[in-house]
Formats: C-alpha cells, sequence, structure tokens
C-alpha cells in the first residue's frame, strides 16, 4: 500500500508541477547586428561558437540593412526587427552582438529609439561607437558621413548617458584594429571594455577567443 501510494504521489507531482516554456530553459534570443559593407553571413564563426555553448537556430537572428543608407533609418529597421523577434521566440528581451558601424545602428536604437528596456545585453565587438576617420573615406554614402567623428549623428548619439539603463554594455577594441581610429573609440563609458592584444577589425569576425568571450558575457 505504502509503494502503491508513494507512486500515486510522484505521478501528481509530475502532473502539478508548472511547465515553463521552451525558451525559458534555453538562452537569451540573440540578434547579430552587421557593419558597413556587411550582412549576415558576416556571423557564420559567431554562430558556432555559440552553437557549441548551446544555443539553437532559433536563439540566434542575424539583421541586415542597408549599410549605405542613413544609420538611423537602419535604427528603426532593428527597432521592427526585435519587436519581431520577441513576438516570435515569447522573450521579453534580446542580447545584441553588434561589429563595426553596426554599433551606430544599436547605440541609436537603445538610446533614440526607446529600445533599452528590450535589451539585456550589448556586446559591440570594434564598434565605431564615437566614429571613426576611416569614413571620410566612403563620404559619397550617407552612413559613412554619419559615422565621421565630430558628425551632428555622433555629437548626438554619445551625449549624455553611454550605457543607460539596466541593460549590460561590454565592448572589444584593439590598437591593431585599422578600421576604427582612433582605435579606442569603441570604448563606452560604463561598460566592460576589453582590450584585445591584437586584433584586424574583419578578423574578428573569425576570432573564436573573442566570440567565446562575447559568449560568456551574455551569460552573466
Amino acid at each position: 500500500m505504502r509503494r502503491i501510494l508513494g507512486i500515486v504521489a510522484a505521478v501528481a507531482a509530475l502532473v502539478l508541477a508548472p511547465v515553463g516554456t521552451a525558451h525559458a530553459a534555453g538562452h537569451t534570443p540573440v540578434v547579430f547586428v552587421h557593419g558597413y559593407s556587411g550582412n549576415s553571413s558576416n556571423w557564420t564563426t559567431a554562430e558556432a561558437v555559440f552553437a557549441a555553448r548551446g544555443y539553437s537556430a532559433n536563439e540566434m537572428y542575424g539583421f541586415n540593412y542597408n549599410w549605405a543608407g542613413s544609420n538611423k533609418t537602419s535604427a528603426a529597421a532593428l527597432s521592427a526587427y526585435v519587436d519581431n523577434v520577441l513576438r516570435t521566440t515569447g522573450a521579453s528581451q534580446v542580447d545584441i552582438v553588434n561589429h563595426s558601424m553596426g554599433g551606430l545602428v544599436s547605440d541609436w536604437y537603445i538610446k533614440q529609439l526607446g529600445g533599452q528596456p528590450k535589451v539585456r545585453h550589448l556586446a559591440s565587438i570594434a564598434g565605431a561607437n564615437h566614429g571613426t576617420t576611416f569614413a571620410s573615406g566612403c563620404l559619397v554614402n550617407v552612413s559613412c558621413q554619419e559615422m565621421l567623428p565630430g558628425s551632428s549623428f555622433i555629437t548626438t548619439v554619445t551625449s549624455g548617458d553611454e550605457t543607460p539603463g539596466s541593460t549590460k554594455y561590454a565592448t572589444w577594441y584593439s590598437p591593431c584594429d585599422g578600421v576604427i581610429i582612433p582605435y579606442t573609440s569603441t570604448r563606452l563609458n560604463g561598460a566592460t571594455n576589453n582590450l584585445v592584444a591584437c586584433q584586424t577589425h574583419i578578423g574578428y569576425l573569425t576570432d573564436t577567443f573573442t566570440l567565446g568571450a562575447v559568449a560568456t558575457f551574455l551569460a552573466s
């Protein structure tokens, strides 16, 4: 009789135990934001690194945008994209991982379009967060005009608190970057700023050590 009662109790516990959603047991969805002249395929290595950390395909999203157009327009598109990811996954927040000019798109979304509450972590890899003089070579595109240090875009997006709200921020920057000039432009006041001894701007996209560090940061 004791055995029967024990079995009944165990079954009842299983039936009555709360069942969470599939997402609740997984990871916060990650939105990857590429840089100037890039696209979502830039994140192939990152996706492999994250998959090795247990991320599923429905937890990783590559955002594509018109890199020649205004970063303000791209940020508005990112806002709509994030909302769609939240609807699709049922999550309340996303993590954003950006590269290069994707830093400006992400920063504008967070600071100027009210995106901060929807972003749990922001990881900026060689982000052009304070602009880069390298942009002087592509001023035919409005995105580069905005990316030039001293532009009205840079002045607006860097004014006030650079790391607002409860979002956790981190950056990775290197003196060997060669595209973000000065290389310290990537750093954000209030963020965990990680100095990488020597990595090129494009090299970050296949740098499994840095990408692994990003994944670890998102897990914090």
